[in-house]
């Protein structure tokens, strides 16, 4: 008799009876090692635009309008890409998909060496990094986390939310220093190779569901790996129109829009000019940065262990409160040098930075049950386009202003309203899916 490989075991077959507990560290908890790991490869390419925007002015003498707009271009198709993604994944595997991804960034990044002309710039690190990144989105972690994990699932999305932040912490000072003393162009091919590093991990190591070994998730019981699901667009785009006829995706997507508005397409794009147009060295700014990644990893941890213990929906007002807070301080903050006041903005707004993320996953798989992975991609969407909304609008307001103060105290008011509107996301129990909806 021909013993069959569980991996390849099809969805029909009967379901082989789960391991017994040997007291060995549950696979699931590789499986996220793993993801980590990728995510940290893949946050190279998030680390470096806010270090393009003056060396690509100075070089070619693009406004910070047009390079901002490369920026809001890749902010948009992340968001736009990561529900399709999700899909994706349920359709042809986490590994194929994220591979795939990782290989469109490292291409579309170095392509950018040799470009010449603004538009080049878009194609290049908006649309094929935009694209590559949007399937390396927070989607992929809530998709290891609903498969893999049934206990813990606040805690493991924390952690491989943090993962982000963690390479954040890991490329940005090097980054900064090679645009500093080298140009550009050595931190974009820095950007390609870590990209291209993390594919083996992924092929290698990285499965698509317990039952391709013999698992149960994790305090979860054993279940058959389902059937791939064919049309994953339609899946997709009949998921989102269930989902906006209910009130709680709009209010999880505004939330998530303001997120997105006040970090990546605020902070993260244009902390670094704002900073050096107080005087402040470019690599003084960005290791200000990188320290933000230090407690963003504290803190996004923290969110998920809260999240597993109170109410998602007061945390994420708790959340946006006190980023709104910490916004409206901080043009009082930049000056030349880093002075403490500096350093408690940093460290306060770091614990803030992407905590919001666990809380609104539980909050999207407490409202749609199994379709949760597919309508955070939605949300998230929501989350960029906002982030890339206001990528383009600080570069335009530099350039039309000569500072950035307007911007940092209109996103302050937008935290506000995204409190106000975490408040009144009703509770729902789970459910399975968007039928009852």
């Amino acid at each position: 008799m021909t013993q069959t490989d569980p991996s390849t075991t099809p969805s029909t077959a009967p379901a082989p009876a789960p391991p017994a507990g040997s007291g060995r560290v549950h696979r699931a908890w590789f499986v996220a090692a793993v993801g980590f790991v990728t995510i940290i490869g893949a946050a190279a390419f998030a680390s470096l635009p806010g270090l393009l925007i003056e060396p690509l002015h100075e070089e070619f003498d693009w406004s910070r309008g047009t390079i901002a707009f490369a920026v809001s271009v890749n902010l948009a198709l992340y968001g736009l890409t990561a529900p399709f993604a999700a899909a994706l994944m349920d359709r042809y595997g986490i590994r194929r998909v994220v591979a795939l991804a990782l290989m469109v960034i490292s291409g579309g990044s170095v392509a950018t060496v040799w470009m010449t002309a603004s538009w080049q710039l878009v194609l290049f690190w908006g649309v094929l990094v935009g694209l590559g990144s949007g399937s390396m989105a927070l989607s992929f972690a809530a998709t290891i986390t609903n498969r893999w994990f049934t206990a813990r699932r606040g805690l493991v999305t924390g952690i491989l939310t943090a993962a982000g932040a963690s390479g954040q912490l890991i490329f940005l000072p090097l980054l900064s220093w090679l645009v500093e003393h080298h140009g550009w162009r050595p931190a974009a091919v820095t950007v390609s190779l870590a990209a291209l590093a993390v594919v083996p991990f992924v092929w290698l190591l990285l499965r698509d569901h317990p039952a391709d070994v013999g698992l149960a998730p994790y305090g979860g019981t054993y279940a058959q790996k389902p059937a791939p699901a064919a049309g994953a667009a339609r899946r997709t785009l009949t998921v989102l129109f269930k989902a906006v006829r209910t009130g709680p995706f709009w209010l999880l997507a505004g939330t998530f829009a303001i997120c997105g508005a006040t970090t990546n397409g605020l902070v993260k794009t244009h902390f670094v000019p704002a900073a050096h147009d107080h005087g402040m060295p470019v690599t003084a700014a960005a290791g200000l940065l990188a320290v933000i990644g230090v407690f963003d990893v504290i803190g996004t941890v923290a969110s998920g262990w809260f999240t597993d213990r109170f109410e998602a929906r007061r945390l994420l007002a708790v959340y946006y409160a006190l980023r709104g807070i910490s916004l409206l301080f901080l043009p009082l903050l930049l000056a030349p040098s880093v002075h403490p006041p500096m350093v408690f903005f940093i460290v306060f707004y770091g614990l803030d930075w992407v905590a919001t993320v666990p809380p609104t996953i539980a909050l999207c798989r407490e409202q749609y049950g199994e379709d949760s992975a597919i309508v955070f991609g939605w949300v998230l969407a929501s989350h960029q386009v906002g982030a890339a909304v206001v990528a383009l609008l600080a570069g335009l307001a530099r350039d039309a202003f000569g500072s950035y103060d307007v911007v940092w105290y209109a996103s302050g008011a937008l935290c506000a309203m995204a409190a106000l509107m975490a408040m009144v996301i009703r509770r729902r129990p789970a459910t399975a899916g968007l039928a009852a909806a």
